[in-house]
């Protein structure tokens, strides 16, 4: 299988690395941080390991062996056919590094970012080889969260939309492609939809933080595990989606109007009471325990859904 190369070994590139070397890519991954690239193995072993606890993968030193800590950028790009970068969010940085990039590989290496804030435009125009870059942006932790969101510039080609896609199906990830550029992609989008309502709903004193959680985690998270907003309609009207509209249109579109009517930002007070809300149901220093057990839940729920489309023939 063709090289994987990706620059920047943080959170989301140690991830990238785990989901390309499990589908049986070599991986080349490069960081300017020393200590990036020296951290970066043993914490992909550490999370190989707990993924081979969970079923979901096999021989986790063999995935392991396939990744290679290089030590510089031209290393990590040179030979693979597609660069995944995964920096900071910061434009000028990504402007600088796309055009170092599209110098030193390839001209048939896909260039794309893992981005999740910025458009391709915004920092590809400039680039030689522009139609070849693209945002692939995932969601963390892209080895157990599958959907990547493929966004591509005016000038991205067709083709490189269509390797991309195929490159992500085939090592596991479920690509959705946008149709055309749009702040904050589409999953951002529906997140912050939600994330309106629900601060919207504790600073008018309608609900409390924590059974607003509950209203997702209990209630609509668990039928969005499986299936997303159009299915559930679909499914929630004795006649289907039609028949739902017909039956609670109305309603949504007043409770719509009422929430466009009163936008506002999330208060500096607003977000105190938050913080110190979670700081008392999770310390600060507890935060990374929790968010491996946040982890190892998605590596058991990948599993069941796994399994269950094996058994449904999906």
């Amino acid at each position: 299988m063709n090289p994987i190369g990706i620059v920047g070994a943080g959170l989301i590139g140690r991830a990238w690395a785990m989901v390309f070397a499990r589908s049986g890519h070599a991986v080349k991954l490069w960081d300017g941080e020393a200590k990036q690239r020296a951290a970066a193995l043993p914490i992909v072993g550490d999370r190989l390991r707990d993924l081979e606890a969970a079923g979901l993968i096999g021989d986790p030193q063999a995935i392991l062996k396939r990744i290679a800590v290089v030590g510089t950028m031209a290393e990590a790009v040179q030979g693979v056919a597609h660069v995944q970068e995964c920096l900071p969010e910061v434009l000028d940085l990504k402007r600088r590094m796309f055009s170092e990039m599209d110098a030193l590989a390839a001209p048939s290496t896909i260039l794309a970012s893992s981005t999740s804030t910025l458009q391709p435009s915004s920092f590809s125009e400039h680039v030689t080889g522009r139609q070849r870059c693209l945002v692939a942006h995932p969601v963390n932790p892209p080895y157990l969260v599958p959907v990547v969101e493929l966004s591509g510039a005016p000038w991205t080609s067709p083709e490189t939309m269509a390797r991309t896609r195929a490159l992500m199906e085939a090592a596991g990830q479920k690509p959705v492609t946008l149709q055309k550029e749009v702040n904050g992609f589409v999953i951002n989008r529906l997140q912050g939809a939600l994330l309106a309502e629900a601060f919207r709903l504790v600073e008018d004193g309608i609900m409390a933080p924590e059974d607003v959680d509950t209203c997702i985690a209990d209630g609509l998270g668990l039928r969005w595990s499986f299936m997303g907003p159009f299915e559930t309609i679909d499914l929630n009207a004795p006649d289907g989606l039609a028949d739902y509209c017909r039956r609670f249109g109305a309603p949504y579109h007043e409770i719509v109007r009422e929430q466009a009517s009163n936008v506002r930002p999330w208060s500096e007070a607003l977000v105190a009471r938050l913080e110190a809300h979670r700081r008392e149901v999770l310390p600060a220093d507890k935060l990374a325990e929790r968010s491996t057990w946040r982890d190892r839940r998605l590596m058991a729920l990948a599993a069941h859904k796994r399994a269950m489309d094996e058994r449904d023939g999906g």
